[in-house]
């Protein structure tokens, strides 16, 4: 108390101090005084409050505690009469078996007479509810199936409570209700029944699936009623649990595979088309079903049982079998693509099982495949097996009609822009397109498959093309008159590769993901562009075949004293380029430089052949002015024919060889050489020994000198042109030629 009365005192001064810390508090001392004395006064106040309070609890306490004693007395008192008053009945209890025994028995015989009254008429009701079943009264039919049940059970189990193992009357009284369990067969079939056109019925009448389902959930209580009663007593009735619940989803799941096994209405032998309309007739049914459940049948079915799962789920499974089995069949390649494109797309877009009518009520990820994938890599195996022995097939007989068409007479076709093709490529390309639109819709990792197979087939086949061109060509060889349209077949065959090109670029652009090129692409684009330039090379072939001729008599005698050979070259090149003309680009540029270079190292080669030695100056004189004519022809004729940049240099070859034979003086002729040797470096030792040998006025002294001091000084070839003197050879007769006549000039 001391302790607290200073802690009080301490707080006060404190206060005290709070409140006058400036000399103008002390005129509000009596303000404060009066404050503190309310507050002090308004807290005993309080306090006195509370103290009385619990004086009033403690006193109410001390009340009922008496009370309580004083129950608590009385009630001891009484229990020990009523112990004194049972000890003296012990022997009483022990005289009343009698009375209890007869209790039982009445308890029995009550049963009985409540019961008499079914059990004579048992007869009478089985036939009232066998009429029932039949006319579709399932709810009456069940209720008065129940009545018997019911007085059989209750029969049974009295009867079980005073002997059970009295198995004579429990056998007299199953033979007398044993019309009592057909009848419950009898029901469980029309239920059953109902419940297999459960999908027609809830459209027609729903009111009898809703009965069918309330029999079978009071049938549920019933067995789970009977069931305990059996954990208690050791008593179950016959025929108990029927377990109709379970019963009642097997129906279901049968229906539903019954359901989906019965969508096939044709063969393959019947109809080709017979998978896709069957997998047609499987979506339509399994869609239209799933919506009736979920519109109609989910209202006739509790809340708990999921309906529409349930349904969604036997109908997957349902169709997953079904799906197997097809798979496990001898499937063609455009029915194992139906089958996988419908499993793999179709069944989870919003044709089926996505549709938007039941997105709402399933989640269509969480479904499991329809098809392991181990079954689906075998039937994509199986696919591409088939696809590529079909493709090989196709390939080949495309390219054997192609082949017939080349020995028409007429000419083939020819585009939009003039250019002749043949039907090939658009063959090939339709049957590619065909294969990949239908892998695209099974998968893009297959489409990518499928399209590296095609290229792969397209490389072998082009090799078996370029071989068959070339057959093409050396038949046409053995007897050019035939067939007779080679040279305008041989031009489609060029542009067919240029069609191929573009359509395999296509081919890429609409169905691969990847834009890097392969080793196949390389080897397509070689073969390609070998099958087109071996093309070019046999149609000059051709050209020069017929040029053979009158490239003959290019500085000969006869070219000297007059020859139309080079109007003839022109108007025969001319004439064959008309036809050349429908060949396309690159090829036909690539082509027209080729011709001029031909034509250009024929002509030379006719002057290292050493056809003609000039016998003198006016001799050199004209047959120069008629090279750098016929240079000039020459030059004409390609400009004409866009051969390209190097036309000029090209003809310039003929004309800078017509001024080495035109020059008068032959002690400038080093230089003239010199000047040919710098415009063309891939002019050799033994091509100059040629044109001196030709001119005919150079000495040997001259020609030492020029051919030692071009060795001395020789320009190196920087090969950025293309080169015109390097496959042109002098023959060995020219050289021994000139050996003889530079001995005879030492002779002489």
């Amino acid at each position: 108390m001391e302790e607290t009365s200073r802690e009080a005192v301490a707080t006060a001064v404190q206060r005290v101090a709070g409140m006058l810390q400036r000399s103008d508090q002390l005129d509000k001392v009596e303000q404060y005084r009066r404050r503190e004395a309310r507050k002090k006064a308004s807290v005993e106040a309080r306090l006195k409050a509370a103290i009385q309070s619990q004086l009033d609890g403690v006193r109410t306490g001390l009340t009922q505690l008496h009370s309580a004693l004083l129950d608590v007395k009385d009630i001891q008192g009484s229990l020990a009469d009523v112990s004194k008053d049972w000890r003296q009945s012990i022997n009483t209890i022990e005289n009343l078996k009698d009375v209890k025994d007869a209790v039982v028995q009445h308890s029995q015989l009550a049963s009985a007479v409540e019961n008499l009254k079914n059990i004579f008429s048992v007869p009478q009701i089985v036939s009232g509810t066998k009429l029932l079943i039949e006319q579709a009264e399932l709810l009456q039919a069940h209720r008065k199936l129940m009545e018997l049940e019911c007085s059989r059970d209750d029969l049974m189990y009295e009867q079980y409570r005073m002997d059970s193992k009295n198995t004579s009357d429990m056998n007299l009284i199953s033979i007398y209700f044993e019309d009592v369990q057909e009848l419950s067969d009898e029901l469980a079939k029309q239920l059953w029944m109902v419940l297999q056109r459960s999908m027609g019925t809830v459209r027609r009448d729903p009111t009898m699936l809703v009965s069918v389902v309330r029999i079978i959930e009071r049938e549920e209580k019933i067995d789970r009623r009977m069931v305990d009663r059996k954990k208690q007593t050791g008593f179950i009735p016959p025929g108990r649990p029927k377990r109709w619940k379970d019963k009642m989803f097997e129906v279901l799941e049968g229906t539903v595979s019954t359901r989906i096994e019965g969508t096939q209405s044709v063969t393959r032998e019947a109809d080709k088309m017979w998978l896709v309309r069957l997998l047609e007739i499987t979506r339509k049914y399994v869609l239209d079903d799933l919506i009736i459940v979920k519109n109609l049948m989910v209202q006739c079915f509790p809340q708990h049982y999921d309906t529409f799962n349930r349904f969604f789920s036997l109908y997957h499974n349902a169709v997953s079998t079904r799906v197997f089995e097809l798979a496990s069949e001898d499937l063609e390649a455009n029915e194992i693509v139906s089958l996988l494109t419908w499993v793999l797309n179709t069944y989870k877009s919003a044709e089926m099982m996505g549709h938007p009518e039941l997105f709402s009520e399933c989640d269509i990820n969480q479904l499991e495949p329809l098809l392991p994938q181990d079954v689906v890599d075998d039937l994509l195996g199986k696919y591409v097996q088939t696809f590529t022995s079909n493709i090989t097939g196709w390939l080949r007989k495309a390219l054997e009609t192609d082949k017939k068409d080349w020995q028409k007479e007429t000419e083939p076709e020819a585009d939009q822009d003039g250019y002749y093709q043949t039907t090939l490529p658009a063959i090939v390309f339709q049957m590619f397109e065909q294969n990949l639109q239908v892998a695209a819709q099974i998968d893009g990792d297959f489409k990518e498959q499928v399209l590296k197979l095609c290229l792969k087939q397209m490389n072998t086949f082009l090799i078996r093309y370029r071989e068959e061109a070339v057959t093409y060509k050396e038949e046409h060889l053995r007897e050019r008159q035939l067939p007779q349209c080679y040279v305008q077949y041989m031009v489609a065959i060029i542009n067919n590769c240029q069609t191929f090109k573009e359509s395999i670029n296509s081919l890429k652009r609409k169905y691969s993901q990847s834009s890097e090129p392969t080793d196949s692409d390389a080897a397509i684009e070689k073969t390609l562009n070998e099958v087109a330039k071996e093309g070019c090379q046999f149609l000059l072939d051709e050209v020069f075949l017929d040029l053979e001729h009158h490239l003959n008599e290019l500085l000969t005698r006869k070219w000297v004293t007059g020859s139309h050979a080079v109007d003839t070259i022109c108007v025969t090149v001319e004439d064959y380029f008309n036809d050349f003309n429908k060949i396309k680009k690159p090829f036909n540029q690539e082509m027209t430089s080729e011709a001029l270079r031909r034509v250009v190292v024929e002509y030379i080669k006719a002057v290292m052949q050493k056809r003609i030695t000039f016998k003198n100056a006016d001799e050199r004189r004209e047959g120069a002015e008629r090279m750098i004519k016929e240079a000039d022809q020459f030059k004409f004729l390609f400009r004409k024919l866009a051969a390209g940049e190097d036309t000029d240099r090209l003809c310039g070859a003929i004309a800078a060889i017509a001024e080495v034979f035109k020059l008068t003086d032959p002690t400038l002729l080093f230089l003239e050489v010199t000047t040919l040797v710098s415009k063309y470096p891939d002019i050799r030792e033994e091509h100059i020994q040629a044109l001196l040998a030709v001119r005919g006025d150079a000495s040997r002294e001259m020609r030492q000198m020029i051919i030692g001091t071009l060795s001395e000084n020789k320009v190196s070839y920087s090969g950025l042109t293309q080169p015109i003197f390097k496959d042109i050879t002098v023959p060995t007769n020219t050289m021994t030629t000139m050996t003889s006549m530079a001995t005879a000039k030492l002779l002489k």
